[in-house]
């Protein structure tokens, strides 16, 4: 397998690199001085709900598999760590009730605008990984770390409801290595080596939609129809399926 993906996805030009830089720089640098003072409304809201620490770190993967510390809003509980699930679960009982608004949202991920930067990650790139799942780069999927980790990207937009196929009472991370973490791994092989500036600008635009216009869109159909939706059954099968998808777009069918 390692074979057929080093010859299948090409290496990303060099020459792009310094520009799309130098935009990471100036975006980030606008973003966090607009935004400011929604930061501190923010972490005003988390410190009166639960106290300090304001802010949660922990240790990913960034390019050429170099360690990098990225930074979050909290939204667990503060006397929880590390040694839990390295994964979220759709209903986490960690989670505060500040913390499930800024899942819902994806506020927590604003800090990250330092670690774009500083130059750990991209606007647009490979979701960085945990050390958790660093076993899963292997056999071609280690080409994955030549590129900048970003906040945005297809899988980021494909798999913005990841928790919700998670097998009901199965094991979450066996299935993440051997399911989701191929997915996701193919779908970035198959578009970074080939990305455009407008290509990363539609992803953009489409988190936009999906993080903001989409859930509200989910609101109003939920209060119209009494009947459940995105059930762990039906979800499991739609990662299945998803999987299948890239599988036949991954050999050419």
């Amino acid at each position: 397998m390692s074979d057929t993906v080093n010859s299948q996805y090409a290496r990303p030009a060099p020459a792009a690199v310094p520009l799309r830089r130098l935009i990471d720089i100036i975006c980030a640098g606008t973003a966090g001085i607009i935004l400011s003072p929604f930061f501190l409304i923010i972490a005003l809201a988390i410190w009166i709900q639960g106290g300090r620490p304001i802010l949660y770190s922990q240790l990913r993967l960034g390019r050429n598999g170099a360690p990098f510390r990225i930074y979050k809003f909290r939204k667990f509980r503060a006397d929880c760590d590390d040694r839990g699930s390295p994964l979220t679960m759709q209903h986490d009982d960690r989670m505060t009730p500040i913390g499930h608004v800024l899942a819902a949202f994806k506020l927590d991920e604003l800090p990250q605008l330092w670690n774009i930067f500083r130059g750990d990650m991209s606007f647009v790139g490979p979701r960085p990984e945990s050390l958790a799942f660093a076993d899963c780069f292997r056999n071609g999927f280690e080409k994955i770390l030549e590129y900048r980790p970003g906040l945005f990207g297809p899988c980021q937009v494909l798999f913005r409801h990841e928790n919700r196929l998670f097998p009901p009472g199965g094991n979450v991370a066996d299935f993440y290595r051997e399911t989701l973490f191929p997915a996701k791994a193919k779908i970035d092989l198959a578009y970074y080596p080939r990305r455009t500036a407008v290509s990363d600008l539609g992803w953009v635009l489409r988190a936009g939609w999906v993080v903001a216009g989409q859930p509200l869109i989910e609101r109003v159909r939920r209060r119209r129809s009494s009947s459940p939706t995105g059930t762990p059954a039906k979800s499991y099968v739609g990662a299945n399926v998803l999987v299948t998808e890239v599988d036949r777009s991954s050999n050419g069918e």
